[in-house]
């Protein structure tokens, strides 16, 4: 669940801190699924951060991410291994996995693309542009989320305002992955993007589904940390759900996301209680 901004005493606000070559958990990556296991967005980013580190340029762009999560990612050290798949003149592919006692626990792939002159043309775009909140340019604690529902000028900082079968959307910026370290654009934008799961599978009840993978397409990135996150569709059937986001900044859209998910109808994390 992501957070406001602020500071703790002996906890970094972040999700990790560098310890060695691996990645040590701080509580702020801890699910609301478990306390044993870590949450979806300091995985992703965690992934993203380690192809980046090793295969980021400034004449490619990231254009897409998928993360496979298909065993838990446990609340203890991380050790993630990158293997290079190609590194051709326009296109580059990284692969990354998380790495727990021996066995992987989430792997990645980051696709890049080499930027490029468009061609000539017109072709049809949605016309319609999610909007931003009105956010007080002073505001100090630029961490906190703005959540909203229904109409997008419905914008509020609790996510138990908005708990409901409305359309929901986020604007935000997340945590840094590492402790003493501003993350990219890129991971920042794998991490909020990760939000997919929950806009689209978030209910009436609370999120009653927990998501397998994550799938950020994007055609270029934000201009800013601070971006949003707008759920398209959510479809369902049998315990299976597969849903559909758009990723946007104050420019406009740039991104889209798609997740699968399991029904964990048992387990429902309920928002609807306000913090504190």
């Amino acid at each position: 669940m992501p957070q406001s901004g602020g500071t703790y005493v002996g906890t970094p606000v972040a999700f990790f801190e560098q310890h060695g070559s691996g990645l040590a958990p701080t509580r702020f990556a801890v699910s609301a699924w478990s306390p044993d296991m870590l949450t979806g967005p300091a995985v992703c980013g965690a992934l993203a951060r380690a192809i980046e580190t090793t295969s980021g340029d400034d004449d490619f762009v990231p254009a897409r991410i998928t993360v496979d999560m298909f065993r838990p990612v446990r609340n203890t050290l991380l050790q993630i291994e990158t293997t290079p798949v190609r590194d051709g003149n326009r296109i580059r592919v990284t692969d990354a996995a998380i790495v727990q006692d021996g066995e992987v626990s989430a792997q990645a792939r980051v696709v890049f693309l080499r930027r490029s002159t468009a061609p000539q043309g017109d072709y049809w775009t949605d016309p319609e542009v999610p909007r931003p909140p009105s956010v007080d340019e002073s505001d100090r604690d630029r961490r906190r989320a703005h959540w909203g529902s229904g109409d997008d000028t419905d914008w509020t900082t609790h996510m138990s305002d908005h708990q409901g079968a409305e359309r929901k959307r986020v604007w935000m910026r997340q945590f840094p992955i590492v402790a003493g370290e501003e993350s990219s654009l890129f991971v920042n934008t794998t991490m909020v993007g990760e939000l997919t799961s929950l806009l689209t599978n978030w209910g009436s009840d609370g999120v009653g589904y927990i998501n397998a993978d994550l799938t950020l397409a994007l055609a270029r990135l934000p201009e800013s940390l601070e971006i949003g996150v707008v759920a398209d569709r959510h479809v369902a059937a049998d315990g299976v759900a597969v849903g559909t986001t758009t990723l946007f900044d104050r420019k406009g859209v740039f991104g889209t996301g798609l997740t699968t998910a399991l029904g964990n109808g048992r387990r429902i994390v309920d928002y609807s209680r306000p913090p504190g």
